[in-house]
């Protein structure tokens, strides 16, 4: 691509070797499993507690397939003679709770092996994210030849008293943090080399049995877990090293220690602080290794950015005057050679500060690694340009969006984690656009629908052991489930969906009043985070006209809703129930544009006051069509430009640009970007939840631009469901050369566009098999074949 800029992966490919799982057997989907529960025997089951499982057991030979299925709560580590194979389960609910199936045979050998796993039950100290019943571990072996590691009371267990929470300080952080506690392991009391296949167990007690069966989802009449297999890939691990040493305060540190070269000495009776730098934000588990110094307490600090005396980040690359407040781990040497700790979760951070402090033997710091971990996903598109810049806003774009995936995808890694359906409704077409991979996707789909309750609408983020209701999030439910059918052909997966469609859209519809807009809203009526005025509430984010009714906004979202969920309906063979929702959703713009239009001042009003303004209303007005088609662009142009109207965030502004899109004015979008850009100079290596001052540094939200480029510049969807057929319609604005690939189920779907002297556009398109689609540019339109065809137009 000569003279282009050109985006890469950026994930290193050196991953740490872990078992991926297998399809299950069906016999475990469907029978009693023989497995026990298995818990410590003496302590309490609903507490805070660590515990080391092992089972040693003989073969006569290495097997070349040994199968089983394992899970625990809250979560497992496993290991075989001390290599670490596995991490789970995949985050879930009681209803739905994952097992990994695993074929251990490449981690085998003739003879004795053994099995070993950390198991750890958080209780007050769990994440938000993190639904449970009990401490419990199980394996099942899948056949004959596995059964012999079926957790029993063969197995032996120890309780690691090492262990403590280390309880975040919210009124220091200044924020609402839901990660769950930090990490304070004091070495002294810790079986060191417990995994090991040498290791004397013989002191240990042995597991007790659960009374209650191992059972999949829908046998029983106990609740407890109700075990169903994970339909996503074990998360990636690769090794990753800090950067730079910003500052040491005592003791001298240089970048060689960082590099693994030069370990760090910090005499008896010091208190030693050093400052680490990552160069960029990361999620990844930290692996500090020490020796000697018998009681030195060390701090690891982790923090998105520093702050200054007032608590403001600003530039993100300044250190000097500025202090780290953050969510942190502690170890307690015990005087022991080449101790290392790590911590139960992974930890994101760009700067990482140690603070050490020793008592009458110095400690030696040994190393400091990290583990970058989160879903693997593999960057197949491609989009290039002939403007530099934008190959940073797909950079950081794209690390933003990995950072903000793992078994859930996480509305920020730092602050929550927690899978909100506004957040990831982008998060998925990012998903889509930029891997193909559909996994993640699914999974969120349908963790949203086990979320639903007696209300008919969805939870707002799930899974979370705290239950928070967001109306406007259950209708982007709606609408994701209509993205996943434009891009994807599963009728299997969607069609049994649409009973929970229906119970959302139910809810808006019985809340309307006879104007035609929304009535008064019961819970959270999210929109963006704008600085609304709109007496009487209190939780932020929320437009005039939610509690007391009467909101444009709302009612416009639920007639945007609507009008998808009638395409889906009538796919289905539902028609007249797709005539119902279409029918609503006319009178509902209708109602809105006679009600809230201000032909003075040319745009849609938030209520019928016309006393309140917003981009949203008027957004939302062209992605409807409330306003007439003629006007939209008009329209648009003013709403891009009018500071005095309520401004949409980064959030909101995705459907900034699909309005943009649809009425025409795809060219203005790097205009569009200039709050992008400004993140870029103030240092962010991800993109932020919010403009300045910001909470969360990294928020997928903020990373539609990606979509955009292949979406909006390239030009790149679907003409029909299931991504079919192709509709292209470029938008190069000040662009003179484009090129684009992104994943499509058949194949990769590729472009080269490039604008000529006159305005004509040339170039080349490329259609996996079996796929057709048109091409349009201003006004004119050409069939697309499947295969390589250039053009002129």
């Amino acid at each position: 691509m000569k003279n282009l800029c050109a985006v890469w992966l950026l994930l290193a490919t050196s991953l740490i070797t872990l078992a991926q799982p297998l399809k299950p057997t069906t016999r475990w989907q469907t029978d009693y499993w023989t497995a026990k529960w298995i818990m410590h025997p003496t302590a309490a089951g609903k507490q805070y507690g660590v515990y080391h499982f092992r089972k040693t057991f003989s073969l006569p030979q290495k097997p070349g397939r040994f199968v089983i299925h394992v899970s625990a709560d809250n979560r497992y580590r496993l290991f075989i003679n001390g290599r670490p194979v596995a991490l789970g389960p995949a985050r879930s609910d009681l209803q739905n709770w994952n097992y990994e199936t695993l074929d251990l045979a490449p981690y085998l050998q003739a003879g004795n092996n053994t099995l070993a796993a950390q198991v750890w039950y958080l209780g007050e100290s769990a994440p938000f994210a993190q639904m449970s019943y009990q401490a419990g571990f199980i394996v099942q072996g899948d056949g004959d030849a596995e059964k012999v590691v079926n957790t029993d009371n063969t197995w032996k267990v120890q309780q690691n008293t090492a262990y403590s929470p280390i309880r975040n300080d919210n009124a220091k952080l200044h924020t609402y943090i839901v990660v769950g506690d930090g990490d304070r392991v004091d070495a002294a009391q810790y079986p060191w080399g417990w995994e090991q296949a040498g290791f004397n167990d013989s002191s240990w007690p042995a597991a007790r049995p659960l009374w209650f069966p191992a059972k999949p989802r829908g046998l029983g009449t106990d609740g407890n877990w109700q075990l169903v297999p994970r339909t996503i890939p074990m998360m990636a691990e690769a090794p990753q090293r800090l950067s730079t040493v910003r500052r040491a305060e005592y003791v001298r540190m240089t970048d060689d220690f960082l590099k693994g070269k030069a370990p760090v000495t910090v005499p008896a009776q010091t208190r030693a602080i050093f400052l680490l730098d990552q160069g960029h934000l990361t999620n990844a588990y930290p692996e500090l290794t020490v020796s000697r110094g018998k009681g030195a307490v060390i701090t690891l600090a982790y923090a998105e950015a520093l702050v200054d005396n007032k608590g403001q980040k600003g530039n993100r690359n300044e250190v000097n005057g500025r202090t780290l407040v953050g969510f942190e781990d502690q170890f307690v040497a015990d005087g022991g050679n080449r101790r290392t700790f790590r911590p139960l979760w992974f930890r994101t951070y760009r700067y990482l500060q140690l603070t050490v402090e020793t008592g009458r033997e110095p400690v030696v710091l040994d190393d400091l690694t990290g583990q970058v971990t989160g879903y693997p996903f593999e960057q197949k598109a491609v989009f290039a340009s002939n403007e530099k810049s934008l190959v940073d806003i797909w950079n950081v774009g794209w690390r933003t969006a990995q950072l903000c995936a793992g078994e859930t995808y996480y509305d920020c890694p730092y602050y929550e984690q927690l899978q909100y359906t506004g957040d990831t409704r982008i998060q998925a077409m990012l998903s889509l656009y930029v891997t193909g991979d559909d996994r993640l996707m699914r999974k969120a789909i349908m963790d949203f629908d086990h979320s639903r309750f007696s209300d008919g609408l969805t939870q707002s983020r799930y899974p979370s052991a705290d239950f928070q209701v967001i109306p406007t999030f259950s209708l982007f439910w709606v609408n994701m489930l209509h993205d996943y059918w434009m891009h994807r052909q599963d009728d299997a997966f969607i069609r049994p969906l649409l009973r929970g469609v229906e119970g959302v859209l139910a809810w808006h519809e019985q809340r309307l009043e006879k104007t035609g807009l929304n009535g008064p809203l019961e819970w959270w009526n999210f929109v963006d985070w704008s600085k609304w005025e709109a007496p009487g509430e209190s939780a932020g984010g929320v437009p005039a006209g939610a509690r007391k009714g009467g909101s444009s906004i709302l009612t416009l979202l639920q007639a945007y809703t609507g009008q998808r969920a009638a395409d889906l309906l009538a796919y289905y063979g539902q028609n007249e129930r797709a005539e119902h929702y279409r029918t609503l959703a006319r009178q509902q713009t209708k109602a809105v544009y006679k009600q809230c239009w201000d032909a003075g001042r040319g745009l849609l009003a938030d209520t019928p006051e016309k006393n309140r303004f917003s981009q949203h209303a008027n957004i939302l007005a062209v992605l409807t069509d409330a306003v007439p088609v003629a006007q939209q662009p008009a329209l648009l142009q003013k709403v891009m430009t009018d500071t005095s109207l309520t401004q949409a965030t980064f959030y909101f502004k995705y459907y900034l640009f699909q309005a943009m899109k649809k009425a025409g004015l795809g060219d203005q979008l790097i205009p569009q970007l200039k709050p992008w850009y400004n993140m870029l100079a103030m240092g962010l290596t991800t993109f932020a939840e919010n403009p300045e001052p910001t909470r969360s540094d990294c928020h997928a939200w903020s990373a539609s631009p990606l979509y955009e480029f292949l979406s909006t510049i390239c030009g790149i969807n679907p003409a029909e469901p299931g991504f079919r057929s192709v509709r292209l319609e470029p938008y190069l604005g000040e662009l003179q050369i484009v090129e684009g690939k992104m994943p499509h189920p058949a194949g990769d779907i590729a472009v080269r566009f490039e604008k000529g002297a006159n305005g004509e556009l040339k170039g080349t398109v490329t259609l996996p098999a079996k796929v057709t689609g048109t091409l349009r540019w201003k006004g004119k339109t050409v069939a697309l074949k499947e295969g390589s065809q250039d053009f002129m137009l």
